[in-house]
């Protein structure tokens, strides 16, 4: 037969029952659409998550204040008063790997504007912290070295402290009460987005550290250290260096705990991240069920297929069709079959997805990656599952299937 008269036949064949054949793709439309939308539901999830893990800061460094033991009792962190802007200093100058340092000391507070308030937390660092977290200004400016010097009353607002307080109004110039300072709003930042744990980074209050320190918290010691190491192969290596140089300065003797703990904001993020690969792996896996399911139907209906075609089989081979011909033939049709339910169930799980995010404000993104994948997987399953009934029409005896009632 005819290499390209075969497709035309197997078209031919499918069409004389329209409602068999669109019944047997369903699985497979379900199948594909199923996977499509699932790992554009993961691959949204895990882009958030990378832009998280962008949010915290490039290679970024934390030192947290650490706690003490008094008589078998852990204070947890903060617990000490040890971390001073001296270290930050001793940092800067003997741990060369480390850029962009900024001290920090943190406490929450109600500020108040006009009739309107809002209990956030009031965060005193240096300017370089925003090129730690990779934060830009909106509108407005940031405070410069010399407000740090003179402890200045000014501060730098998130976009949700602007909501709350100030609405549609600019705030930049507008006086804010913090505890009992007016400060003045000199600028506000970009918007940032949620963490990889949910929490609202722009839920935020910037002001000097020595203003925080002096004015609000009354305190010399530091709650945290931040910086960012010079490229991502010197964490580890910088880390180190800081635990031994602090160790040095504050008289730890060897054994004992440090009065400071190194934290690793980027590996909660990463961790996440791992557990929303593991769970779009699972939701995919679940959803390729279904095509499975849709690859039995396909072989139930070609077995029916062949059954109900014998005495045409058999008439095919008296006039001359070999075995590979009825095979190719029957197998053409199942992958045929398998590809135009993969193709509706392409467009149906991109018109899914779009859904799933216009309805829930969920980010998805469909790749053509996952179509092609999903479209491959459903073209396998055609040729997987309608090789055993193309092999038995091709096994067929023709005066046998002439003979077939």
């Amino acid at each position: 037969m005819n290499l390209l008269l075969i497709p035309r036949v197997a078209l031919k064949a499918l069409s004389q029952n329209k409602m068999r054949s669109g019944l047997t793709a369903l699985g497979i439309i379900i199948g594909v659409g199923a996977v499509i939308c699932t790992v554009a539901i993961g691959e949204g999830a895990a882009a958030r998550v990378e832009q998280a893990i962008t949010n915290i800061g490039a290679n970024m460094i934390w030192v947290e204040a650490g706690g003490v033991n008094r008589n078998g009792v852990r204070t947890g962190a903060y617990g000490t008063k040890t971390l001073l802007l001296d270290d930050m200093r001793a940092i800067e100058e003997h741990v060369p790997t480390v850029t962009n340092l900024t001290p920090q000391a943190d406490t929450r507070v109600q500020i108040v504007y006009g009739n309107q308030n809002w209990n956030t937390s009031v965060r005193g660092v240096a300017s370089t912290y925003l090129a730690i977290k990779g934060w830009n200004i909106a509108r407005g400016g940031m405070y410069t070295d010399a407000d740090i010097e003179r402890a200045a009353t000014v501060c730098v607002l998130g976009q949700t402290v602007v909501d709350q307080l100030f609405g549609s109004q600019d705030p930049i110039g507008e006086s804010v009460r913090v505890k009992d300072q007016p400060c003045t709003v000199i600028g506000v930042l970009e918007v940032k987005g949620q963490t990889a744990t949910g929490q609202d980074q722009d839920d935020t209050f910037l002001m000097p550290y020595t203003t925080v320190m002096k004015k609000i918290k009354g305190q010399p010691w530091l709650d945290d250290i931040m910086m960012s190491a010079t490229s991502a192969a010197v964490v580890d290596h910088s880390e180190a260096e800081i635990t031994a140089l602090l160790r040095e300065r504050h008289h730890i003797k060897p054994g004992a705990d440090d009065d400071f703990n190194l934290r690793h904001p980027t590996e909660i993020a990463q961790a996440v991240a791992e557990s929303t690969k593991v769970m779009e792996v699972l939701l995919a896996s679940i959803a390729s069920v279904s095509l499975l399911v849709g690859g039995i139907g396909i072989m139930n209906i070609m077995l029916v297929s062949v059954t109900e075609r014998t005495r045409e089989i058999g008439l095919r081979m008296a006039i001359g069709a070999k075995g590979r011909d009825v095979r190719t033939q029957f197998l053409l049709e199942a992958v045929i079959l398998s590809l135009i339910g993969g193709a509706i169930g392409t467009i149906a799980g991109v018109a899914g997805s779009r859904t799933i995010s216009n309805m829930f404000a969920w980010p998805t993104h469909v790749s053509s990656n996952a179509i092609l994948l999903a479209f491959g997987f459903a073209a396998a399953i055609g040729i997987f599952f309608g090789f055993y009934p193309a092999s038995k029409a091709a096994s067929l005896d023709p005066i046998d299937a002439l003979r077939y009632e």
